[in-house]
């Protein structure tokens, strides 16, 4: 994982993903960029019209956690190069959360790995306190 906070370069990670040793068996790289948005969590995922605006969000997350969760991920199917960045401390709204890049052989394998890795990352590694207006 990548632990700097710098805000990476995807034009950067890919082209370093090319030129790993894993390259000649990936046929494909998916990426996910998280944003801070705002629209509060609990209207866009359950409807909550009477939510306040988000201003900005608290995040934090547990690295040896997330860590373990990568290694994970690289024991699926056809699963051959990943990286990860994620940001921490106090964020603004369209400040960037996360960064996921991962390379695989076949697009069933690797959308299930992204969607699978950004998915336990989120319920199991971060906390996410929005803060509203």
């Amino acid at each position: 994982m990548d632990t700097s906070k710098q805000i990476p370069s995807m034009d950067q990670w890919l082209k370093e993903a090319k030129a790993h040793e894993s390259a000649s068996q990936v046929g494909m790289y998916l990426t996910h960029n998280g944003v801070v948005r705002g629209t509060a969590k609990a209207k866009v995922r359950h409807g909550a019209e009477d939510t306040l605006p988000v201003t900005g969000m608290q995040f934090s997350y547990e690295e040896e956690r997330v860590n373990a969760i990568i290694e994970e991920t690289y024991r699926m199917d056809g699963i051959f190069y990943i990286r990860v960045w994620l940001n921490q401390g106090e964020l603004q709204v369209g400040d960037d959360i996360m960064y996921v890049l991962i390379g695989g052989d076949i697009r069933p394998h690797v959308v299930d790995a992204l969607q699978y890795l950004v998915g336990r990352i989120k319920n199991e590694c971060v906390v996410e306190t929005e803060i509203h207006a």
